[in-house]
Order: C-alpha cells, then structure tokens, then sequence
C-alpha cells in the first residue's frame, strides 16, 4: 500500500523548476482533491487507480508536457481556465495587462477588444470585474475560438462574445474605447521554442517572423480604424522588446506612449492612447 506522503517524495521530476508543485497538482487531480488535502492527510492510503493514474500523469511531465496540458486547466487572475494543445498557455506576467486595463478605464460601459484571445482568458478576466463593460473576444484558430466559448459559458460571463477573426479581419467598422492582446512575439530563431514546455504550445500562437514583430506591427498599424478618439492599445511582448514597441505605437500616432513591468523587472507590456 502506497501513501501519499511517499508518493510525493518519490514524484522525481528533476527537470521541473517547480517540482514540488508539479507533483502535487498532479496526485491532487488524480485523486480528485485539493492540494491542501495532500498535507493535511500526508499518511492516507491511496488506491491502485489513483497511483497508476498518477503514474501516467508523472511520465508525461518527465516527457516535459507542461502540467496544464495534462490537467487540461490552468488558474489565471481569479479564474480557472480549460486549456489545450491548439492554444497557449496563460501566465501569471498577461495579468498585467488585465490590471492595466482596469486601471485606464472606469466601470461605466465601455467596449473592449481582445485579439487572439486563445483560452480568453484576457477577455473573461476582465469581463468578470467589470460586468457593464461588452468584451469581443476574437481568434483565428476555430479551435481556440470554440475553447474561449466553452469557459465562457462555463463562467456564466454574458458580457463576452467569442467570434472568429484574424486580428481585425470580421470588424470592419467596429470600434473600441480600449483593445488589447498578447500576441505571438518570440523570433522564429529563439532558441527557447525548442526547451521547456514551451516546445509544446502551438507555433502560430509564439512564433511573428524573424524579429518576433511582424503581428506587432499588424496589430499597431491597423489600430487606429478600430478605436474611438482617445482610446488605449495595450500590447504584451517579449522582455527585450519594449523600446521597438514604443516606436511602433509613436510612429502609428498614439500618445502617453509608456512601457510597464512585470514581477521579474522586465518591461512586459507597452500602451499608448489615440489622440482625441
């Protein structure tokens, strides 16, 4: 018979930054618990089921599958999220720019835009704090665009509505007080695509060209066309890329061009306001 305290110590995952929390996430989904049940009942027997399913489970973060792949969710902000190969991963350092968003404007109605909205986590975040706000989500990846459905639905969040839309292709002539994605940024060069769970996640939703730039632009250029006056683009993009976003969004016409950090001191989102 197999403990749980023993299965814990035994996890072996030395390739994981987080181990520890990588076993745990996983035995507690196998036996259909919380984390906190592990602790507070380290010496419980577990079944033959839960231990092979926990097995299986193991193997594949040895493979390197990221955890949320495996549990297919994954927490953001103050929700949880289903999550799947076909979109990427949500991470702690996008709640910037949901915090941002809140930030700029108020609870009146206003609406918002989020491009490439994957999981739509972004959107739904957002939704969820401030329920007079009309959110659009849109993806090009019908994949994506019917996962953004299903936890929106699942959220209860009527304030949303998921379509399909390659950036702003399905919007001619609508406009936004506010938009704002995380796009793909990384170079297709970047040897990071090949480490990590990151070798995992769909190409399409990491990879914009040789200087990771190219949706960037897009998304800069095209902008404009789609804000009311005095409205706010807010962009996610790689560490070391905040003074060519800059230039970007300056170069499109916007003003109180700024960069914003994350948690790790990196420059990680950049913003900038169409003139009224």
């Amino acid at each position: 018979m197999t403990i749980i305290a023993s299965l814990l110590r035994n996890a072996q995952l030395p390739e994981s930054p987080t181990e520890r929390l990588d076993a745990e996430l996983l035995l507690a989904a196998a036996l259909g618990k919380s984390r906190s049940y592990l602790h507070t009942w380290p010496e419980r027997i577990v079944s033959s089921e839960a231990a092979e399913t926990y097995a299986g489970y193991l193997e594949r973060r040895r493979a390197g599958e990221p955890v949320a792949y495996i549990l297919g969710q994954q927490g953001f902000w103050k929700l949880d999220l289903e999550v799947a190969p076909h979109t990427l991963i949500p991470r702690p350092d996008t709640e910037l720019l949901v915090e941002t968003a809140l930030e700029l404007l108020p609870g009146t109605p206003a609406r918002v835009l989020d491009l490439g909205t994957g999981t739509g986590a972004i959107a739904l975040a957002l939704a969820s704090e401030r329920p007079a706000w009309q959110v659009t989500a849109v993806d090009r990846i019908a994949e994506a665009v019917a996962l953004a459905e299903r936890n929106r639905q699942r959220l209860g969040l009527g304030n949303v509505q998921v379509r399909t839309s390659h950036w702003y292709d399905a919007l001619e002539g609508e406009h936004f007080d506010l938009i704002l994605s995380n796009p793909p940024y990384i170079r297709a060069a970047d040897p990071h695509l090949v480490a990590g769970d990151v070798r995992f996640e769909p190409s399409s939703a990491l990879v914009a060209g040789e200087d990771g730039l190219d949706d960037l632009r897009v998304i800069v250029a095209q902008a404009p066309r789609h804000l009311l006056a005095g409205g706010w683009l807010l962009l996610e993009h790689g560490y070391d890329q905040a003074p060519a976003v800059r230039e970007l969004l300056a170069a499109g016409g916007f003003v109180d061009v700024v960069s914003r950090f994350d948690l790790g001191g990196h420059e990680r989102i950049s913003l900038g306001r169409l003139p009224c």
